[in-house]
């Protein structure tokens, strides 16, 4: 799915994203909070508009970004906006996606909750989806076997575990989520900023084609829109 949200005549006005929370927009904007500002909501980085957990990695992957890759994140932030629901798939799925992204590129010291995220969320999916045990998803294959001595570690390690759907979505899944994109970030590769960029933009392709949304019902990146929180790239 393509992601066709940028609908700017002036390409070189750039909303200046930064790290962390901003009190208000003079403060400066994180990516959920300038989603909070285009739904019309209170000025938030936890906005209703938007899936918990999704909005969970699009902060993590805003904070962990460069400076200077940061605003390419930017055109993504209208496709965030109603994209929400109480499923538990969704958490699950999330949360699966960010840890098969992850792990072949982690540092060793995150592999193993990753390889042990992607099978309990396999598992979680199995019971959610009344799927035979023991499913496997191409992604979660591929990336487990990138790791074929820790992937064997994990399985072993939950072999005595029972988990619970609605633990797991509470807590089990974000921390999936928080570990991913540090690993990510701290992967010895060259397109770091790249990687978190694409697994957030799959994801929402993702999250978008569960809602039934398509790339027409993703709001405009008008210019005026931003107004109080953009200052041109070349005033940088």
């Amino acid at each position: 799915m393509t992601l066709v949200v940028v609908a700017m005549e002036n390409l070189d006005a750039l909303p200046m994203l930064g790290r962390g929370k901003h009190r208000n927009p003079k403060k400066g904007a994180c990516f959920m909070e300038l989603a909070s500002f285009l739904a019309g909501e209170r000025w938030s980085d936890h906005p209703a508009c938007t899936h918990p957990l999704l909005a969970m990695l699009a902060r993590a992957v805003n904070d962990l970004t460069s400076d200077e890759a940061r605003p390419q994140l930017a055109p993504l932030i209208p496709s965030v906006i109603g994209l929400n629901s109480d499923d538990p798939r969704w958490s699950v799925r999330i949360a699966l996606r960010a840890a098969a992204t992850a792990l072949p590129v982690s540092p060793a010291d995150r592999q193993q909750t990753l390889a042990v995220a992607i099978y309990g969320c396999e598992r979680m999916l199995d019971t959610l989806d009344d799927r035979p045990a023991h499913t496997m998803g191409e992604a979660s294959v591929a990336a487990l076997a990138a790791v074929p001595r820790t992937a064997q570690w994990a399985r072993t390690f939950l072999t005595d575990v029972h988990l619970k759907p609605r633990r797991f979505v509470r807590d089990a899944a974000p921390s999936v989520v928080s570990t991913a994109v540090q690993g990510i970030s701290e992967a010895f590769v060259p397109d770091v900023d790249a990687r978190l960029r694409h697994l957030l933009t799959d994801t929402v392709a993702e999250v978008r084609g569960w809602a039934g949304r398509t790339d027409e019902d993703a709001a405009p990146l008008l210019p005026a829109a931003w107004a109080p929180v953009v200052r041109p790239a070349a005033a940088r």
